[in-house]
């Protein structure tokens, strides 16, 4: 069978926890809350009280990417990370007083291993009601008692030489306490992510009206030079306004009206402005409204007028009620309509091209993009869970006249790490519980405006090859096959208007759902660079149901050939670009069968996988965005945009032999095509050497299109970024690899491939055996127990002199140790201590004369063992 391709698991979609983070057991009062129907088979629990709170932290290691709030935002490939040092915290405002029941720590590799949890009525006075000084990381669950609005983890000793880094912190309990009372006025925007229209826009600056309400104070609107302009927002609703604040770029008001109307038509004046000053205005105000409008009557500059951001508060709350589904007669519908080959989407009668993106932040951060992927010209969101938090998404999807491809996970989800590895030949519990969940959340949003079809399982049958083998493997992915039909066979049941479809990641998978599971409507399919395979694959199998590219975008790093340094080599913004293009035009090309697509990825993230693939990183929007609103038909893909600058070239000089500490050179050109000034930075990543995914910032300076980098100082293959940001929401980025390598130093190294002995080696995890620490690569080494006290020794075949010692940790390194010396092996004499050993390398200027030379460790540096890529005796 010809397939357009099998890749590896691990990348940035979103990760399997999101599925199943409160499953079928969600407390009653969390669904009431939101608005759900609570389905006969739920049962009581503690609620998650966190999620999409806002998070405060005594530090960031990168404010743009790994921020406080990442760790309520749902999105467990998310994170924050403090700055290297002890006593750090980072605090959760549950926004009303709780009974805290339950704290869930999802520690990143960077954990603590001394840390309380506090609570706090007012965030000033803190009781503890947890202490430890033996944290494991992973991810540890407590089960606490307390009470308090502010719950907060207060670190008082970190694990590792890094930060404190978590990526999801939650924090169960059961509400209670005062709640905000109607009459106050609300700290909620209520404007934000809504539709808002002006009497014009700044010709050909990207400034249309609705970047004034799209979250990001680093887009605006812009009028035309002249007075009596005008701007509104509809809210959606009828609502008790409150407050209105005008963030004025220099282009501002002087004098203006501040307007609100129930039907658009009649406008009452709700203040009067004479005397504008510019700068941020917070003006209180009061009267009910749908539509707020600033009646703009005389400027203060001689150019427009202009806003970066309005924000609109309101008492009370008020009733939003979603707009309704613009598309045909709402007869609630959704169907695959059509004969083989010939099929289409239909939404209320009406043909739907699913024009799409994957959604990567939390669900409640959706409406304050609506309006972006509505500039981008999406219809349509992909999720991979669902449960109660995907309410507000689904609500401002349908007010935004989006619809979503709400997912159930299911493990493997693409191998283990994603959920474990079930058995779906026997284990009936855990079918049991999926299908709960399925069943739980398909009845209570079954009649919602916002879903578009229900997608079943994600790379599982892929995925199943990590799991088995041979005649197991086929039992297994038959097995699941058939729970997936089995599942949509109980989806018809109970929502008879929508489709439902499974996703898998190669075109493998469609005999065993062509098989197995003969109710599902159409397939999903995650494709990258191979997905304009699809088509000849549909034919070539006789296949009877039409598909959905339910991922897709350039090619991915599984894809990819390695560069010069053995990493896979990223495509350029402009490849990245083409890359979605592509696969646009891939799809169109297959009419009738290929039913559109959700491409690969809207997200925040700026880490590793987050510039690989998202096209709005750090809230600034790549060419990739462009080139997808291009393909859509977007507002933001028309000509005379603004656009991010572009790079016409990126090299490291020598990038296989950069010196540890050292400083090295990039070249990277780049320009913008609208003329805006040009912002850099330049960031580092370690993923190929800890599998960290994060971007720290690197020291550098900048002379023209050459910048001058300190390198870090752990050997491995690293990856350098360079951000050219301008000013308008746009970035471009560039990378490359370059190798870390020790200090050279002089003279011989004469335990370069003599025997090695110690304590103890790690047989478990790689076979880190001593001899590995004197063959001359910085590819293998020698790692010891998980204990104090260990050593390595190496003999020298007679007794020789040698002037320095060099040793190259890994980063399970020796904060103490003694370098020993004997000349029988069993009389050891100390040549030198070391007691604040920071890693990294080690080069000790040291003389001696011995046959044995021993590295004695006295105190680890982590909670690991002691692990030496090399030990380096020189002559």
């Amino acid at each position: 069978m010809f397939t357009t391709t099998a890749h590896p698991p691990a990348r940035t979609a979103p990760p399997p926890g999101r599925s199943r983070r409160l499953l079928g057991v969600l407390a009653a009062a969390a669904l009431v809350a939101a608005g759900i129907t609570l389905p006969a088979t739920a049962q009581a629990a503690p609620v998650l009280l966190s999620q999409g709170k806002t998070a405060t932290a005594s530090s960031t290691e990168n404010a743009d990417y790994t921020p406080a709030s990442a760790v309520t935002d749902g999105n467990a490939g998310t994170r924050w990370a403090s700055t290297p040092s002890d006593a750090q915290w980072l605090t959760i405002d549950l926004g009303a007083t709780a009974q805290v029941e339950q704290v869930v720590l999802t520690w990143e590799a960077a954990y603590g291993s001394g840390y309380q949890i506090r609570t706090s009525d007012n965030g000033t006075a803190w009781t503890s009601i947890y202490t430890t000084t033996t944290g494991k990381g992973g991810k540890e669950t407590l089960n606490v008692t307390g009470s308090g609005r502010y719950v907060q983890l207060l670190g008082t000793k970190r694990a590792t030489g890094y930060g404190y880094s978590l990526w999801e912190v939650q924090v169960y309990g059961t509400p209670g306490g005062t709640q905000p009372t109607t009459g106050t006025c609300g700290t909620t925007n209520v404007a934000q992510g809504k539709t808002a229209t002006a009497s014009s826009s700044e010709q050909g600056a990207g400034t249309a009206a609705g970047l004034a309400v799209d979250g990001n104070a680093g887009t605006r609107w812009a009028s035309t030079f002249a007075d009596n302009q005008w701007w509104q927002v509809d809210l959606g609703a009828s609502q008790a306004v409150c407050a209105v604040t005008l963030s004025w770029e220099g282009a501002y008001g002087k004098a203006f009206r501040l307007q609100g109307s129930t039907d658009g038509t009649t406008w009452t004046t709700l203040s009067t402005v004479t005397n504008g000053t510019g700068g941020t205005q917070s003006i209180t105000v009061s009267g009910t409204a749908r539509y707020v409008r600033l009646d703009l009557q005389t400027r203060a500059t001689g150019y427009g007028f202009s806003l970066w951001e309005v924000a609109v508060r309101t008492t009370g709350g008020g009733t939003t009620t979603p707009t309704p589904d613009p598309t045909g007669p709402a007869d609630g519908k959704v169907r695959i309509a059509g004969t083989q080959g010939s099929w289409s989407l239909l939404v209320n009668g009406q043909n739907w091209v699913t024009k799409g993106m994957t959604w990567g932040p939390a669900p409640a951060e959706f409406p304050q993009h609506a309006a972006t992927l509505q500039a981008m010209g999406v219809n349509t969101i992909r999720t991979w869970g669902t449960d109660a938090g995907s309410k507000v998404l689904f609500d401002a999807a349908a007010a935004a006249g989006m619809r979503t491809v709400a997912g159930f996970w299911l493990a493997p989800g693409g191998g283990p790490g994603s959920g474990g590895c079930p058995n779906y030949v026997t284990d009936a519990t855990y079918k049991a519980n999926s299908m709960n969940d399925i069943v739980t959340w398909v009845t209570a949003y079954k009649d919602h405006p916002g879903v578009l079809m229900w997608n079943v399982g994600n790379e599982s049958l892929l995925g199943l090859g990590n799991c088995y083998s041979g005649a197991e493997l086929e039992a297994q992915r038959a097995a699941y096959a058939t729970f997936v039909n089995d599942a949509a066979k109980r989806i018809h049941q109970i929502d008879p208007n929508h489709p439902v479809t499974s996703t898998d990641a190669w075109t493998g998978a469609w005999p065993y759902y062509k098989a197995n599971s003969p109710d599902l409507d159409l397939y999903g399919l995650n494709a990258y660079n191979a997905v304009c395979d699809a088509k000849a694959t549909w034919i070539a199998g006789g296949y009877t149901k039409p598909y959905l590219i339910t991922e897709g975008g350039p090619a991915g790093e599984w894809e990819v050939p390695d560069d010069a340094n053995g990493v896979p080599d990223q495509g350029t913004d402009a490849q990245n670009a083409a890359g979605y293009t592509r696969a646009w035009d891939c799809i169109k090309a297959h009419p009738g069968v290929a039913l559109g697509a959700t491409l690969f990825h809207y997200g925040n993230e700026g880490d590793f996988g987050g510039i690989w693939f998202n096209v709005k990183p750090g809230n600034n929007k790549r060419l990739s965005y462009y080139a997808v609103a291009k393909a859509y038909g977007g507002s933001a893909g028309a000509a005379g945009v603004n656009t991010p600058p572009t790079f016409s070239s990126m090299t490291v000089p020598n990038s296989g032999s950069v010196v540890a500490g050292s400083t090295f050179t990039v070249n990277a050109a780049a320009s913008d095509p609208n003329g805006d000034p040009i912002t850099y930075n330049v960031l580092l990543n370690s993923k190929y050497v800890n599998d960290s995914g994060g971007l720290a910032p690197a020291t550098f300076t900048r002379s023209g299109s050459t910048f001058t980098v300190t390198a870090p100082q752990t050997l491995g293959v690293w990856k350098v970024y360079v951000f050219a940001e301008d000013g308008k929401g746009n970035v471009g980025v560039e990378t490359r690899s370059f190798r870390v390598v020790p200090p050279a130093v002089g003279g011989t190294n004469i335990a370069q491939g003599r025997p090695a002995t110690a304590s103890s080696f790690d047989p478990y995890n790689g076979n880190f055996t001593p001899g590995q620490a004197t063959d001359g690569s910085y590819a293998t080494r020698w790692a010891s127990n998980w204990a104090d006290g260990e050593w390595i020794q190496v003999d020298l075949g007679s007794v020789r002199s040698f002037s320095s010692i060099q040793l190259v940790w890994e980063s399970a390194f020796g904060k103490g140790y003694r370098i020993e010396t004997s000349n029988d092996g069993n009389t050891w004499s100390t040549l030198t201590t070391v007691t604040a050993g920071d890693g990294n390398v080690d080069t000790l200027n040291t003389a001696g004369s011995a046959r044995y030379v021993r590295v004695h460790g006295t105190a680890r540096g982590t909670a690991y063992g002691y692990s030496l890529y090399e030990v380096g005796i020189y002559s």
